[in-house]
């Protein structure tokens, strides 16, 4: 019997020659990372277990990304204890302002990410680097700091769920309505400690940064990680930025699956997640006429440059509802630069949204776009649980940022074909 791609990442950093689902491996890692919200949980108990150094300076990574610059007292020294822990490991990375970007967008850019790894982070969004065929999963703060000194961690082998995507999409469907799709369909506990393997002709269409979304959104559905295949555009994205060997794997045609879905995305329309999971998905034909108070586009589901594209062509020459705080959050320093660069931050300011620097902020509930009362908000992030936002009154709908790109033109869940 055959591997699933992960089983075969998993199996090569455990040193055997096969894994099964179920098994408990100790395996090898080869990227370490944390941000500074758990970071600081981290770094406390890598030291309370009595650990002095980590394992490699270059492969254990702090990216400040969720609440900077620091908006207060309590966010700052969390950052200080991180950036002091930092130095004093002799760390070759702190990412933090100016240098920063939201870490899963972040490191893969950098070049930090590469097929076949084994990744932990101490965020659950840590599997958005399944998408360049790496096995990534989240981790808490006692494996983080294990896996920060050791350099290997103990892993339960996940069965691995096959997603087959068929046909053809229509103009402005996107991975991002895929994944909610994918979610309405199964649940958040569909995939619940397995794989997600994504593959068939639609997926293979996908850009990468629409693959960095739905690899993103496993952990939505409950899974251990999200991955793809290698191919040519992965080979293209890697090319001017991994500088070293990695090694291409792929399932076997016999490989064993838990389940295997199929989806004709030739059918699938304009999806939104409605309140009070990411797993309430219907049709934005059939959710009715929604006022919105904010719409927030970017952050690590929706912030890379063909994100900002789509938005800026809706927006390009109009202005935004003037009931609606429009935020948007460039996923990178880079992808700020580049947007900058082909006028797409000026086109949101004129179409008088705010644009801000790589944050984790809004997304999260913790700044730069918390709600009040009552106060509805659209967003192209991954979570929509009860007060996520804001005030546990507030409530947040997901979707593509072709969809808030037109709700903050007209002030209510809107498609592109209204605006365009």
């Amino acid at each position: 019997m055959g591997m699933t791609i992960t089983e075969k990442i998993l199996a090569r950093h455990a040193g055997k020659k096969e894994v099964l689902p179920g098994e408990i491996i100790n395996a090898r890692v080869d990227l370490v990372f944390a941000n500074d919200n758990t970071g600081d949980l981290a770094v406390d108990q890598f030291k309370k277990a009595g650990f002095d150094k980590v394992f490699d300076k270059n492969r254990v990574i702090f990216v400040a990304d969720h609440f900077i610059p620091p908006k207060d007292v309590s966010c700052a020294e969390q950052s200080r204890r991180v950036r002091v822990f930092c130095r004093e490991m002799g760390l070759s990375n702190f990412l933090e302002v100016g240098r920063v970007g939201i870490e899963h967008v972040l490191l893969p850019e950098l070049g930090m990410i590469k097929p076949g790894d084994v990744i932990v982070g101490a965020d659950s969004h840590t599997c958005s680097a399944g998408a360049l065929g790496a096995f990534a999963s989240g981790v808490g703060s006692t494996d983080m700091a294990a896996a920060m000194a050791k350099g290997e961690l103990w892993f339960k082998v996940p069965e691995t769920i096959k997603f087959v995507y068929k046909g053809t999409p229509g103009r402005w469907i996107s991975g991002k309505d895929l994944i909610l799709y994918t979610l309405g369909q199964i649940g958040v506990q569909g995939a619940t400690y397995k794989a997600m393997e994504f593959s068939g002709e639609a997926v293979e269409a996908l850009t990468l940064d629409e693959r960095f979304t739905m690899a993103n959104m496993a952990i939505e559905a409950g899974g251990k990680n999200g991955i793809f295949h290698v191919d040519q555009k992965t080979i293209e994205f890697l090319k001017p930025r991994v500088k070293t060997d990695y090694e291409i794997v792929s399932s076997d045609p016999d490989a064993n699956y838990a389940e295997v879905h199929e989806y004709d995305v030739t059918d699938i329309s304009y999806q939104v997640a409605l309140p009070p999971s990411p797993g309430n998905v219907k049709s934005l034909s059939d959710i009715g006429n929604i006022q919105i108070d904010q719409v927030v586009i970017g952050c690590c589901t929706n912030g890379r440059l063909e994100d900002m594209r789509v938005a800026a062509k809706i927006m390009r020459g109009k202005e935004t509802n003037f009931h609606i705080r429009t935020i948007i959050i460039p996923g990178s320093q880079e992808i700020y630069l580049q947007a900058l660069q082909e006028g797409l931050i000026e086109t949101f300011i004129r179409a008088k949204a705010a644009v801000s620097l790589p944050t984790c902020g809004p997304c999260a509930g913790l700044h730069m776009g918390i709600l009040g009362e009552g106060e509805k908000a659209l967003a192209t992030t991954n979570r929509n649980f009860v007060g996520r936002m804001g005030h546990k009154t507030s409530e947040v709908y997901l979707a593509s940022p072709a969809v808030a790109a037109a709700t903050a033109i007209k002030g209510y869940i809107s498609t592109p074909e209204e605006v365009m």
